[in-house]
């Protein structure tokens, strides 16, 4: 038991605040080291008078205030203190003492109560010292007045490597920094993080004086610390500070929202990246709360923090706010050494417009769709040459309207692609494209194709009845392919669908409503049909709103090259080959008068790779199976318009020539095909580039 003497318990000096200001007394007057504030009757802070600016004059109770302490964690105990109670008093610098039944009487200092420690002859008090310098991991040496070392622990011998006898009652700068040492005395004040290095130790030494009530030093604390642990130290903390650093910095730049919390659900920190309008005020407010009351109040729905609580897993899910968010939300549980939960740490993220993003995506991704086979189709429309060109840019026009169309043309010449471009090219493209062949389908089911049929209509009919055509294009696109093949009384129920956009299946009397745009194509003379009455005159004038006449392929040369090419290329890649035309080849080609059009050319295509010898396809190959010349003596140029005989056989001499030259390369042999002299060829040719430089001069100028 230690016991205070009276004279050491020193009187309250108290200053009453229960007024925003107070009188003129002069606080710097007060004698005593600390003084003590009071409200209300009741102390509850004091002031360190070395703190106060020695030159202000403090009149008001919120300047006192910047320099009090409360006393909540002063130690309040009676004047014999029991040994243990000297570890309480160590982080304060004064003890309140209280009488038996709890008055405050007086204080203590914390240094005088240590004195007493070493003046008071116990046993148990010196033995309770030994105790407190050996657990301390630090080194700590205690020099007197005469700057003697006259206690000191185990780790202190330790670091400077030294035996007790060879620092007990020695003179401390022996050890020491001599200056240190002598400055402090002189001085009363520490001198703090000396780096000593000798042959025998590495330490970290701070030097504080023992000062009595009259603040003379009466001795010496010196704290040392091992460089080693020292180094570790630092090391740790700079790893710790990195580490808090970087966590703070990804936590401050992550996308998604961070929370933690405990495994009560109540939320304890947060990161920087907040979700707006999800929690309806400051999440800083949320701070200790209860996250799961949070989904009872409809904030949110479901709770996360509960489902990893129930589950006791990583749980994800998509919450609904009622701001009309979408939030996906991960809860990840982090476990004690029990393999209990001990905190939750929640990542979310707003997709609410990530929602809306996949929704518009698949939109675009059909409309990508819809625009990879509007691609394919145009690969599809190959020309070059005008007047093709002429019926693609009206295609494009009409292509945008549901008008009745009527496609006219010989056989082969790419009718059906013509109605494929109206309707990917227009706005029905999403939509149906039916095609039905009027000619290849019997009388007797025509009708019941076109124009479907009931339940039980007619014997050998699908007991379920059976959709038509025309339903089944509803909104989309028919093509009537040989429409001059369709019989008379099925031209009467297409007239009467045309003019009322409704059709009767057979078998019904109920008449159902459709929106079909119809084009129809034929390779035969409609107009002379209807003289002849094998076509009906109303219904023509119904198709014929939109007439497209697709020239032949003679008509045409400028589209044989890209077609033979277009269709040789897909021979190609079927086959893995890689057959190419020479230019003689394309010349045959493009003499040739394709009665079969397109569909004949294909056709030739193909056989010309099965038969070929060589991946190069030249012009001699391809004569044997064109009759090239018989075919040229057959036919005959076409004249279009009215022009001068002379001016008429020039031009034809003209395009002989060049053809000749261009298909047979010498003279010579272009001579031998047109039936004329070598020398009449060679000037009448070099007359032809004459004027076609001329022309070009001419033009450039």
């Amino acid at each position: 038991m230690l016991s205070i003497p009276d004279d050491k318990i020193r009187p309250f000096i108290t200053i009453t605040i229960d007024q925003p200001t107070f009188s003129d007394q002069n606080i710097h007057e007060i004698q005593e080291p600390f003084f003590f504030l009071m409200k209300e009757n009741q102390v509850f802070a004091y002031i360190r008078m070395d703190d106060l600016p020695l030159n202000e004059k403090i009149t008001t109770v919120d300047q006192l205030l910047q320099y009090a302490f409360s006393i909540d964690n002063v130690c309040k105990l009676h004047p014999n203190i029991s040994l243990p109670h000297l570890f309480q008093i160590i982080g304060e610098p004064i003890v309140l003492i209280k009488t038996d039944d709890g008055m405050l009487t007086g204080y203590v200092k914390r240094e005088d109560v240590l004195a007493e420690l070493f003046k008071q002859d116990s046993k148990q008090n010196l033995d309770l010292l030994n105790v407190i310098l050996t657990s301390i991991p630090m080194g700590i040496f205690v020099a007197d007045k005469e700057k003697n070392i006259v206690n000191f622990n185990e780790s202190g011998l330790k670091m400077i490597k030294k035996p007790s006898e060879q620092v007990l009652n020695e003179p401390a700068a022996d050890i020491f920094n001599k200056q240190h040492i002598h400055s402090v005395f002189a001085s009363g004040s520490s001198i703090l993080n000396q780096l000593e290095i000798t042959d025998v130790m590495s330490v970290l030494v701070d030097y504080s004086p023992i000062l009595n009530h009259e603040k003379e030093v009466e001795g010496l604390i010196i704290i040392v610390q091992d460089l080693p642990m020292v180094e570790e130290m630092a090391m740790e903390i700079e790893l710790i500070k990195s580490s808090n650093k970087d966590l703070n910095a990804i936590l401050a730049n992550i996308y998604d929202e961070i929370l933690v919390v405990n495994q009560k659900g109540e939320l304890l920190r947060y990161s920087d990246s907040i979700i707006s309008g999800f929690w309806g005020k400051d999440l800083k407010d949320y701070i200790g709360k209860n996250l799961l009351q949070l989904e009872d109040e409809g904030i949110f729905n479901p709770s996360v923090t509960r489902l990893v609580l129930e589950q006791k897993k990583k749980v994800s899910i998509v919450q609904d706010t009622k701001m009309n968010k979408k939030v996906l939300s991960v809860g990840t549980p982090v476990f004690n050494e029990k393999g209990e939960i001990d905190r939750i740490v929640i990542a979310s993220r707003d997709i609410t417009e990530t929602t809306q993003l996949k929704s518009e995506l698949n939109e675009m991704r059909k409309e990508l769709d819809s625009f990879k086979k509007q691609d394919q189709f145009y690969k599809e429309l190959v020309f070059a040459s005008p007047k093709m060109e002429q019926i693609i840019s009206q295609v494009k026009k009409i292509a945008h309207f549901s008008s009745t169309v009527l496609i006219n043309g010989e056989s082969g010449v790419g009718k059906e692609v013509i109605a494929e471009a109206i309707h990917k090219m227009g706005r029905r493209s999403k939509q149906p494209f039916l095609k039905i062949n009027c000619g290849a389908i019997p009388e007797n089911l025509l009708e019941s194709e076109l124009f479907g049929y009931t339940k039980g209509s007619f014997t050998g009919a699908d007991k379920n009845g059976k959709v038509g055509y025309f339903q089944q294009a509803n909104k989309g696109v028919l093509f009537l392919d040989e429409v001059g093949d369709m019989p008379i009384h099925l031209q009467v129920k297409l007239l009467r669908v045309l003019q009322e956009q409704e059709v009767i299946p057979i078998g019904s009397t109920t008449p159902i409503s459709i929106d079909v745009q119809i084009v129809a194509a034929t390779n035969k003379s409609l107009e002379k049909m209807v003289e002849m009455g094998t076509f009906r005159e109303d219904l023509f004038y119904r198709l014929n709103v939109i007439p497209i006449h697709v020239p032949p392929l003679r008509e045409r040369p400028e589209d044989i090259p890209p077609l033979a090419f277009h269709f040789l290329q897909k021979l190609n890649e079927r086959y893995q080959r890689n057959y190419h035309f020479s230019p003689d080849a394309l010349n045959i080609l493009e003499v040739y008068t394709w009665p079969g059009n397109i569909r004949e050319l294909q056709n030739m295509i193909e056989r010309l790779v099965v038969s070929a010898d060589e991946e190069m396809i030249d012009a001699d190959f391809i004569q044997r199976f064109i009759p090239v010349g018989s075919d040229f003596k057959q036919t005959k140029p076409i004249i279009t318009r009215i022009l001068p005989l002379q001016e008429a056989q020039d031009h034809v001499e003209e395009q002989l020539i060049m053809l000749a030259m261009k298909q047979y390369k010498t003279t010579t042999k272009a001579a031998k095909a047109l039936g004329i002299s070598q020398s009449s060829v060679s000037r009448k040719y070099q007359k032809v580039l004459a004027e076609q430089s001329k022309k070009i001069e001419n033009d450039a100028f």
